[in-house]
């Protein structure tokens, strides 16, 4: 069993920026998924809370992190009402 380190996308060999990126986009598309199951919405109405379409939201709801970028994850989060914490942590220099 290999040990993680605590980013499945650097697990995956992703270099630390890009493997980044796709760690807050996938924490981000989750807590929207999140939202649309507790709320027990259709797409048709996620799309309309959401401010998108019902493709996107099959998009966000299939994963597809690529489509999506952190901007627009955390818009959609902030027209439901939720609110977008940042924590930074400064890694010691290798």
């Amino acid at each position: 069993m290999i040990k993680s380190c605590g980013n499945i996308f650097k697990d995956l060999g992703f270099d630390n920026v890009e493997a980044e990126n796709l760690h807050i986009r996938s924490l981000l598309m989750l807590e929207i998924e999140r939202y649309i199951k507790q709320q027990g919405l259709t797409q048709f109405e996620a799309a309309k809370r959401l401010g998108i379409t019902p493709p996107r939201v099959a998009s966000l709801l299939s994963g597809k992190l690529d489509s999506f970028t952190i901007d627009t994850l955390v818009n959609m989060l902030v027209r439901v009402g939720s609110r977008v914490d940042v924590v930074i942590q400064l890694q010691k220099a290798a």
